[in-house]
């Protein structure tokens, strides 16, 4: 019986030497939060601020993934459009280099989180996907040319 308990409080203290790392490495930041991960690659719902930091990396590649309407009214400074309601969306997203960072928007977030699913199911490795979409970056201010 002593050897159970022994065991048991071993695998417990186990336990919660793990949650506590990675519970320290997930609230370093209350955008990482939102990260997900897939057998092929990692997705980070990031706020405002860490997308607006992201794409200001070099290397970044913008993707807006609402309609080409929508994408003319107003978009993020050097963003392509792949529209990802388009029956050709996996054929434009297939000759993308998937080592590539990519910033990923749609209007609310919705399309995006789609987009970004596919996107790490395809291989793609780093993706990072604005919460709330361009409404939450114009609503904090942040530049949209058209």
């Amino acid at each position: 019986m002593k050897k159970i308990w022994i065991s048991v409080a071993s695998v417990l203290a186990f336990g919660a030497l793990l949650t506590g790392c990675s519970t320290s490495q997930a609230s370093s930041t209350q955008e990482n939060a939102g990260q997900g991960s897939t057998s092929q690659g990692t997705i980070g719902q990031v706020g405002v601020a860490e997308f607006d930091q992201v794409v200001q990396t070099n290397g970044t590649r913008v993707i807006d993934v609402r309609t080409p309407a929508e994408y003319s009214a107003g978009h993020l400074p050097g963003a392509v459009n792949i529209d990802v309601e388009s029956s050709s969306f996996g054929a434009e997203i297939a000759g993308l280099d998937k080592t590539a960072t990519y910033a990923v928007y749609c209007r609310s977030g919705n399309r995006s989180k789609v987009a970004s699913q596919q996107l790490a199911n395809d291989g793609f490795t780093h993706i990072y996907d604005l919460a709330g979409g361009i409404n939450s970056w114009i609503a904090a201010g942040q530049p949209v040319v058209s």
